[in-house]
């Protein structure tokens, strides 16, 4: 079948967007970003900081600062995914007919609220206003806040700013957890109140550059003419061969990584290899440090080969992942599953640095800047829903001791993945898969 594009028929020219060649060294990078760009990357690290203070003890500070049950702490943090998943619809619809900058200032402005609820609040009620604000933000965050940055750049910049943005987020977000875990302390409410604060803190860094350096850039669309399309819906979107096979393939990319990564990882290694906490902390650790050390050397590795052979790539690696993890429950207990455990981090990272640089990038390049917002809200859904099904999965198979068809069900999973990387690549161009023209 000859390479096709499956695009709306008003969007003739973001397949191939102009570019200016460079180097793709860190200062050739920077050179050829264009200043709003610029702004934007270098708020990345201290915005996301304060993301990563409240991240990983949140439902310590709702359970045992608070005083919530468990299980209703744990229903809360379940409530920021369920918001954010029905924000997101609605949120794509306001980036294409607002823009992309006033739907981003108002997620962040979620943000700030949020955390000043969460930082004070002592009662269900409050806990749930907060975890209702901050899952806004969520659902905001990642179509609007794409939107803008493909907005700003294009063609090989836009794949390398995806990248290079993950990069830094990991750094934020690792540089906050490590800070908070020598600064919070259950006995004292005073230091959890002082991290969420400092998260409202950061995130009023880039509400200041929108507001600011940042005003005129991706704003309200330009009108749609006379008898032109201005669109379509989602259910028409995913009609596109193209567009169901990457949102298909974001979701159970979201399912087999993400999902499990956050909920299957730590039960399986807890429950299955039977390692210490300390040891999980510590292939957290290993995970954002490959991210933040290798993000560049993989961007220049990959740079104008096709997206969907550098996805395969990542199937490979995170296969190698979780067999590697289904392998230390014969040696529970030992320094070996311990080593195991983290050398999976080593690995599931390093699959990471070729998911962020590809999939967003492909999703922009079949949109078109009147429907850009919408093609991100669909791609965050299908990885937020990935996200929340995973845990239940997880937790059903574990808790029935079948830690071993855990296993199974991911490698399947990842084959499936790899079946639809291949489909994407026979309807998308060179262009849009990430090819440069000789």
């Amino acid at each position: 079948m000859s390479e096709t594009v499956d695009r709306p028929p008003d969007a003739t020219v973001v397949s191939a967007p102009a570019e200016t060649d460079h180097h793709l060294t860190m200062r050739g990078f920077w050179d050829a970003l264009p200043t709003p760009g610029r702004w934007l990357l270098s708020t990345t690290a201290i915005s996301t900081l304060g993301r990563g203070m409240t991240l990983p003890f949140t439902i310590i500070y709702i359970h045992e600062v608070r005083g919530v049950d468990l299980d209703v702490a744990g229903l809360l943090i379940g409530l920021i995914a369920v918001v954010a998943v029905v924000v997101t619809a609605p949120v794509g619809v306001l980036t294409d007919r607002l823009g992309a900058r006033p739907v981003v200032i108002a997620g962040l402005a979620a943000q700030v609220l949020g955390a000043v609820v969460m930082a004070f609040a002592t009662t269900v009620p409050t806990l749930v206003a907060a975890v209702v604000l901050l899952g806004i933000s969520f659902g905001v965050g990642w179509p609007a806040f794409n939107a803008m940055i493909a907005s700003i750049v294009r063609g090989r910049l836009r794949t390398q700013y995806f990248g290079i943005n993950f990069a830094l987020v990991n750094l934020g977000i690792g540089v906050g957890g490590v800070v908070s875990g020598f600064l919070t302390d259950v006995d004292r409410p005073g230091t959890f109140t002082a991290i969420f604060l400092a998260d409202a803190v950061c995130v009023l860094v880039p509400i200041a550059l929108l507001l600011g350096p940042l005003r005129t850039v991706a704003g309200r669309p330009l009108p749609v003419a006379e008898g032109e399309d201005g669109g379509i819906g989602y259910l028409a979107m995913l009609r596109r061969p193209a567009v169901l096979w990457i949102t298909a393939l974001t979701f159970l990319s979201s399912f087999v990584g993400y999902g499990q990564m956050e909920a299957g990882f730590p039960a399986f290694a807890r429950q299955v290899s039977e390692v210490s906490t300390r040891t999980i902390g510590f292939a957290f650790a290993a995970n954002t440090a490959v991210i933040v050390l290798a993000q560049f050397y993989v961007l220049r590795r990959i740079d104008g080969r096709r997206r969907t052979r550098v996805f395969l790539g990542l199937v490979v690696l995170w296969a190698v992942a979780w067999a590697l993890l289904g392998s230390t429950g014969m040696v529970a207990g030992t320094l070996a599953a311990a080593a195991g455990v983290i050398v999976f981090h080593v690995f599931f990272g390093l699959g990471e640095t070729m998911l962020q640089p590809t999939v967003p990038a492909i999703v922009n390049d079949l949109a078109s800047d009147r429907d850009r917002g919408r093609y991100n809200a669909l791609s965050a859904m299908a990885f937020q829903v990935g996200a929340i099904t995973a845990p239940a999965v997880a937790g059903v198979m574990l808790d029935r001791r079948l830690g071993g068809w855990f296993i199974v069900v991911l490698l399947v999973c990842l084959g499936v993945v790899a079946l639809l990387a291949l489909a994407l690549e026979r309807v998308i161009s060179p262009a849009v898969n990430g090819v440069r023209p000789r």
